[in-house]
């Protein structure tokens, strides 16, 4: 019979060994989760070591992302590739295990955590992706998704506001097979928490209408075990289980200290550690013993097996939709998907509409939420403006049993019976971001999401997550600038753009019609492996004829050329401008063509994009020797690394005013535009 016990021990001391060889790290919270690591790993959790993809296992979120040695320690002792000298390597240059867990770097690891809160966020989609999926998918006696998601929880997490946005959420949801186990030890770097979080928690998380179960003692396996079959039982409600546990648990001077959470033991407490819970092996030394006891390679395996079983036995009364279930957990898209891209690309421009860029990018999505039942939608309270809902997607609800309501939806040709495809997030922007990142780290989804273009600043962290771990995650950020007129400069976007392009791997796109739109989203939906940003405008584009569509992919294009509007002249500098500015470049265009200056116009609508373009392309587009004047309405220094010789842009905040007079205001008038082109080309000639 397995030693809960010693079990929890090998966790203690692995924690402690790796930390103090690295000589970094945080091994207090691993050796108080312990023991809550044994029952949940040791009896409840259904994955298999061998294929951490399967897509029917647990998901299991460490949402104290500090805490890595205890998921490491875990992986290693179930029989995950992750051998014992990878846990020696702790925290050290490509290695397996760093300083906090990296999706797509460990096997086993579910997401990146770390930043504290959006592992508990993340956690909110992966349930609800689940959900959504056996809704959709499950028919009567082939329950082919059934799973849960676990997740680890400190102090930390529930300090910081996003917990809030996501416990509320996920009690609203109803998302049953959701079990949050809160490593409870009021201890955070600073000491005691009780001075600065006096919250009543299992009070906040009834009230949001989670299942509240204990406290039970965190350091009695067999007590959170029973904690955590009672949750699953839970038919309604998310599940909380409170485990009183002591920081650093086992260290007779460290614990339950906060000499214990951020720095090694030291080698004299190893020692005295090692005394007090009669672990007498060497560093990272297991017993055969506790290897055999940990190992889930033949658990696992069996369990997968009898999962291929079932979903066999459902592929062959259901084969489409095992087909389909299949192609959209491993993220392809449909085999149509390059012709209904295209489609969309061309019906926008035949149509030549002039709209806002947001209205633009609905008409987009009609045609893509229709032919791709995978995207999944939503809003931060600003559905009507941010325009994210179409015919093919209606509201996300759910009934007093916590049962996905089911709508009449046309898809393509048919019309099917489907949950809800668009979510209300209500005002919650960040803990819509992490729950986008988990919907796409769960499979079976593309999660696309709007607000403000300047509320993107409460969604950043969560960004720059889904940007690390490389998911297709959707933003659609609108009300992209001074246009928006009169709600003035907390609402008008100055440094935004900008500073979404600096996060590496994001995509952001500012489409200046509703050709760009479309390809933009096509371009959004194709990239697998990054998220994306559209920024999009409140007031309307004209549209810009174009003479080919080709290139708009490729970031940037050469819009217009001297001999397109009747000037048979070589340029003499290049105007690049992006969205909502095409137009003022266009228009400057023609002024300075009435004075017999020859300019080129390129629209630039993803810098990032146009960034990876290999070094032909950027000249061709770009001229060595032709002055370069950038035109957007925002920070001017991002331009100036394209070597422009002027930009024309705004370096301080807004003002509240009708749109028109902004642009005036602020000078973004083909005027001077024209004025700034000749200025620039009068220093050059000098």
């Amino acid at each position: 019979m397995a030693d809960s016990q010693q079990m929890a021990n090998a966790i203690r001391a692995l924690a402690m060994d790796a930390v103090q060889q690295a000589n970094s790290g945080h091994p207090g919270a691993p050796m108080g989760m312990a023991d809550m690591a044994v029952a949940l790993w040791g009896q409840h959790l259904k994955h298999n070591p061998a294929n951490p993809q399967w897509p029917d296992r647990d998901r299991f979120v460490l949402s104290n992302g500090h805490a890595s040695m205890v998921l490491y320690a875990l992986l290693h002792l179930t029989g995950y590739d992750l051998p014992i000298q990878e846990l020696k390597n702790f925290r050290q240059l490509h290695s397996k295990t760093p300083g906090h867990p990296e999706h797509g770097l460990t096997p086993g690891v579910e997401t990146t955590t770390g930043p504290l809160g959006q592992g508990l966020t993340n956690a909110v989609g992966f349930a609800l992706a689940e959900k959504l999926l056996a809704k959709e998918f499950n028919r009567e006696g082939h329950q082919v998704v059934d799973h849960h998601t676990y997740v680890f929880l400190g102090d930390g997490c529930l300090m910081e506001g996003i917990s809030h946005e996501a416990i509320g959420l996920a009690g609203a949801w109803k998302l049953n097979k959701l079990i949050a186990l809160y490593d409870d030890n009021g201890i955070s770097i600073d000491g005691q928490v009780a001075p600065w979080f006096i919250d009543d928690t299992p009070a906040r998380l009834r009230a949001c209408g989670w299942n509240v179960i204990g406290p039970v003692d965190g350091h009695d396996a067999g007590a959170v075990s029973d904690a955590i079959r009672l949750a699953k039982d839970s038919q309604d409600k998310p599940s909380f289980i409170v485990c009183k546990t002591a920081i650093g648990q086992g260290s007779p001077n460290r614990a339950g200290t906060a000499k214990a959470h951020g720095e090694p033991l030291g080698a004299d407490e190893i020692t005295l550690t090692r005394n007090a819970i009669g672990w007498s092996h060497a560093p990272f030394e297991i017993p055969a013993d506790l290897y055999a006891d940990w190992n889930a390679r033949d658990a696992g395996a069996a369990a997968e097996g009898e999962w291929q079983q079932r979903f066999n036995a459902y592929a062959a009364a259901y084969p489409e939709l095992a087909a389909e279930l299949q192609r959209r957990m491993a993220g392809d898209l449909p085999k149509h998907f390059a012709q209904v891209a295209v489609d969309a690309v061309v019906a926008a421009h035949t149509k030549a509409e002039t709209v806002a860029s947001r209205k633009a990018s609905q008409i987009a999505l009609e045609a893509f939420t229709a032919q791709l039942p995978e995207l999944l939608g939503g809003s931060a309270d600003l559905t009507g403006s941010n325009l994210t809902n179409t015919k093919s997607t209606p509201a996300l609800r759910f009934d007093e049993a916590g049962e996905v309501v089911q709508a009449e939806v046309t898809l393509g040709e048919q019309t099917v019976r489907l949950g809800g495809r668009h979510i209300n997030y209500g005002v919650r922007e960040f803990g819509m971001a992490a729950i986008m990142n988990g919907l796409a780290l769960h499979g079976g989804f593309i999660p696309y999401g709007g607000t403000f273009l300047t509320f993107s600043d409460y969604s950043r962290n969560a960004i720059r997550m889904a940007a690390l771990m490389k998911q297709r995650v959707i933003h659609v950020f609108t009300h992209d600038s001074i246009g928006l007129g009169e709600d003035g400069p907390t609402h008008q976007s100055i440094e935004h753009a900008a500073s979404l392009r600096l996060i590496p791997g994001l995509d952001v796109w500012r489409p200046g019609d509703t050709t760009e739109t479309a390809v933009a989203w096509s371009v959004a939906l194709s990239n697998r492996d990054k998220p994306t940003a559209l920024l999009l405008s409140r007031q309307n584009l004209a549209y810009a004829p174009k003479k080919d569509l080709g290139d708009i992919s490729r970031g940037a294009y050469v819009l217009s050329e001297p001999k397109d509007i009747g000037l048979k002249k070589k340029a003499k500098a290049v105007i690049i401008a992006t969205g909502s500015e095409v137009q003022l470049a266009l228009a400057a265009q023609k002024l300075l063509a009435e004075k017999k200056i020859a300019v080129r116009v390129v629209s630039m609508p993803s810098t990032t994009t146009f960034d990876r373009e290999d070094v032909k392309y950027k000249k061709l587009v770009l001229p060595a020797g032709l002055p370069r004047i950038a035109v957007e309405m925002g920070v001017t220094d991002f331009w100036w690394k394209y070597g422009c010789a002027a930009v024309v842009g705004i370096d301080c905040f807004g003002e509240s005013a009708p749109a028109p007079v902004l642009f005036k205001h602020f000078g973004f008038t083909a005027e001077n535009v024209a004025d700034t082109v000749r200025a620039a080309l009068q220093r050059r000639n000098k």
